[in-house]
């Protein structure tokens, strides 16, 4: 800090110490380290809060938790900041120090920010890019109970959460994915249980990071919600997603004025439907199709795309408002509902119900799918979980039958 005639000569050297040491948290594993996370295409950790956060709206919490030098942040970056303009909470791991693992106070951080966000009512986002807890964890008494993971399980229901998988996550780092409502990965990430290492050891078992839980396998194993090609993209996408939500369940979603590309936000008629859906109920067509034609701006963000593919989850706006909309996939099945889609919609209608969406129901189905493989895979267990959803649902609800619903 520079010295100021107007701080007490007995406060500057104090006040240098300060700034020295927040300086060294802002430094993060050192520049060598955090060169080489941007030689692998990587943002580094504060870059990426800049890039999920309104410019300059960042205010840190426990900086200087890790000691000076030797566990900059102790290698978790957490705080507060607005997403256009209304605040969320967000917690990131920095691979440059011990990569990302979670030490015993990065273990208080990581609660007390989540704890923040049910306690003001605001979105939380967690970033994760490291190697799950720390082995020095077993010499140390843990500084309180209960841990991260029970407070992202509370957070469920009551405010947005959305994780980033950013880089390799693993162990307590990669079980937090699980429990949030969104979870975007960049096409390098990579998320398991335990690293091609452990896995060798206790199961004799050979593979590769990407081949164990990289993001293609993710996306088709329902865990991924959406895939992005870096680190920049990912954070755009979970903007994107928050901005259809409230900042809480005691809120209602944020509506859109209209102008600019929602300038059909209007009343309005589809009058190309008739092009896009053919009459032969023998012919499918791609309902991405309809909902083009359909939300305002053309514009839908598709949840899990790669999963449960005979139905589209997709968040959109309808005259402005944010609605969730469940729609049947003729190209996929002939719309059938498989295990798969029927977990999917599940979620995704009781996330809707929690923060307030309206649900529209497009449905073009020959109904629930039969056979040995759909048996085996718990159809009529899940089936019915999708029904259970729907019943329960408290908000608006409007079903189009685009051509058949059995």
């Amino acid at each position: 800090m520079a010295n100021d005639e107007r701080v007490p000569a007995a406060w500057q050297p104090i006040l240098d110490d300060l700034e020295r040491r927040h300086a060294s948290a802002r430094a993060m594993g050192g520049a060598e380290r955090v060169a080489r996370q941007h030689a692998s295409g990587r943002l580094d950790v504060r870059q990426r809060i800049a890039a999920l956060l309104d410019r300059d709206s960042f205010v840190e919490l426990g900086a200087l938790v890790g000691g000076e030098a030797q566990l900059p942040a102790d290698g978790f970056v957490a705080g507060a900041g607005t997403i256009d303009g209304r605040e969320v909470f967000v917690g990131a791991e920095d691979f440059t120090v011990l990569g990302g693992s979670i030490g015993i106070r990065a273990h208080a951080k990581r609660y007390r920010v989540a704890e923040l966000a049910l306690q003001e009512r605001r979105p939380f986002v967690m970033i994760l890019d490291g190697a799950g807890e720390r082995a020095q964890n077993a010499f140390e008494r843990y500084p309180r109970s209960p841990n991260d993971l029970q407070m992202l399980a509370r957070l469920s229901g009551f405010v947005p959460t959305v994780v980033a998988i950013l880089g390799p996550s693993a162990g307590h780092s990669a079980l937090a994915a699980p429990l949030a409502d969104l979870v975007v990965m960049s096409a390098g990430a990579c998320a398991f249980t335990a690293g091609p290492p452990l896995v060798q050891s206790a199961t004799g078992e050979v593979t590769t990071k990407e081949d164990l839980g990289g993001s293609a396998v993710h996306a088709a194993s329902g865990l991924a919600h959406a895939v992005a090609s870096d680190d920049a993209a990912a954070l755009a996408l979970a903007r994107r997603y928050l901005s259809f939500f409230p900042s809480s369940a005691w809120q209602h979603p944020p509506r859109h004025a209209g102008g600019g590309r929602f300038a059909d936000a209007g009343e309005r008629r589809l009058d190309g439907i008739l092009d896009v859906i053919p009459a032969d109920q023998r012919k499918a067509y791609d309902v991405h199709a309809v909902l083009r034609l359909l939300c305002d701006g053309g514009e839908a963000f598709e949840v899990q795309a790669g999963y449960g593919r005979s139905i589209v989850t997709a968040l959109a706006r309808l005259g402005g408002e944010p609605v969730a909309i469940v729609a049947s996939q003729p190209v996929v099945r002939a719309g059938a509902i498989d295990a798969e889609a029927a977990e999917k919609a599940a979620r995704f209608l009781e996330i809707a119900d929690a923060f307030h969406l309206p649900a529209v129901f497009l449905a073009d189905t020959p109904g629930v799918q039969v056979g040995k493989a759909a048996e085996r895979q718990g159809i009529l267990r899940r089936a019915m979980r999708m029904f259970a959803a729907q019943s329960r649902f408290r908000g608006v609800k409007i079903h189009v039958t685009l051509r058949k619903s059995f």
